[in-house]
């Protein structure tokens, strides 16, 4: 029984601890990666394309024909299959003969439409990630600033017992008390609009994960560092500039095939024809050859568009490679500004303030400065703290738009 006890109990422990992990940035986009539906659209589209990139390569089916021929319209044997001597029952097959070249474009087609759904699936996949790493740093910096607000609110609560108490011992006004008070009244204001900020981005993130309570967060992940040159960064494999790079594919492999579909596709014909039994039954074959009498206007004028298009998917690739580039530098640049910003705060402004307060903290408890003092460089101490996180957010949504913008041979995200 006791053995039992304590199995019962560990288990509870265990279980207790597994529910209570902090949830990390990458936990949650993978719970994202599994959650999203638009992910499995485009690996649909992935295997329809190249399950049809097998049917392309294929000739097509061949035609089963039968008829009766030279049925007598009129005279005696009007309507006979047997009697006149030119009636004939026939059967016999045709077959399209695509050139090898011709279906192995089509097939081409076919194959970079899926490189083009894999391309889509991969960006998709960046996308979301990108997107669940922004919430899950925007909801930990609210949370953060709600631990802030909430330690002040604390102090608040011992600065308001500490001017009752001087007050009542004839060392300190009514004033400093209804200061006090004041301060911590605001401070409560604050704290309410930070934690409806924290609820909100919780609410975000459990959009992208579909997970409504994921629990504590942990502690974010290295933002000093990318994995994104940050000298010259290669965006060629930027998630959106590879869907046009396969678009621009899928165009080049249309052209192809409007060069192949110059050369017309023959066709060839057997038959078996069976007559009266006084007649030999006859065998019949026969070659189609369709004429492009006007190339010009219908196969040059198919390339010529399809060519065209090749040059509009270039076009439209180079472009946004260009302004990819352009907003990337400037991404680069404010990460930087921030993270330099967030320092200075860090390591030079909060001490400054804590220092500030602390000495007029002091001055008050010699008689040397009154509380309202107090009230300032405490509400300047907070004011400073909040600044440094929304330096430190800013700089973090900074490298989730960087850390997460390209994506690997593999398909996988940085």
């Amino acid at each position: 029984m006791r053995h039992s006890f304590v199995l019962i109990s560990i288990t509870l422990l265990a279980a207790g601890t597994l529910q209570a992990a902090p949830l990390t940035l990458a936990a949650a986009q993978q719970q994202a990666i599994t959650y999203s539906r638009q992910l499995d659209s485009h690996v649909a589209a992935a295997d329809a394309a190249r399950s049809m990139a097998v049917v392309a390569g294929q000739l097509p089916d061949p035609v089963l024909k039968v008829g009766i021929d030279n049925i007598p319209a009129d005279g005696n044997d009007r309507g006979s299959l047997g009697r006149d001597f030119m009636t004939m029952r026939r059967i016999g097959f045709q077959q399209e003969l695509t050139g090898s070249d011709k279906r192995s474009a089509r097939r081409d087609v076919q194959l970079r439409a899926a490189d083009k759904a894999d391309a889509q699936q991969r960006a998709t996949a960046a996308t979301l990630r990108r997107a669940t790493a922004m919430a899950w740093l925007e909801r930990y910096y609210a949370e953060q600033k709600v631990a802030l607000v909430t330690r002040q609110a604390t102090q608040a609560q011992q600065e308001i017992i500490a001017a009752d108490g001087a007050y009542r011992g004839g060392r300190g006004s009514l004033a400093d008390v209804l200061a006090a008070r004041s301060a911590l009244v605001l401070i409560d204001d604050q704290r309410d609009d930070l934690s409806q900020r924290a609820r909100a981005a919780a609410t975000l993130l459990a959009r992208w994960t579909g997970v409504t309570d994921t629990g504590t967060l942990s502690d974010p992940p290295d933002i000093d560092h990318l994995t994104l040159d940050t000298i010259a960064p290669d965006l060629s494999r930027e998630s959106q500039i590879a869907v046009l790079t396969a678009q621009e594919q899928v165009a080049a492999a249309e052209a192809t095939l409007a060069v192949a579909e110059k050369k017309s596709d023959w066709s060839i014909e057997v038959g078996y024809a069976q007559r009266g039994p006084a007649y030999s039954n006859m065998f019949s074959v026969g070659l189609s050859i369709p004429f492009q009498l006007d190339q010009a206007n219908r196969q040059d004028r198919t390339l010529a568009a399809r060519l065209a298009t090749v040059g509009q998917a270039r076009a439209e690739r180079d472009e946004a490679l260009r302004e990819r580039d352009a907003q990337t530098h400037n991404l680069l640049d404010a990460w930087r500004t921030d993270r330099a910003r967030h320092q200075r705060y860090d390591m030079e402004l909060i001490p400054l303030a804590q220092q500030r307060s602390a000495a007029v903290l002091a001055a008050w408890r010699g008689g040397k400065a009154t509380l309202p003092e107090v009230l300032l460089a405490r509400r300047n101490e907070t004011e400073v703290a909040l600044m440094t996180l929304d330096h430190a957010a800013s700089a973090a949504r900074l490298w989730a738009q960087l850390n997460f913008l390209l994506v690997d041979e593999s398909g996988v995200t940085p």
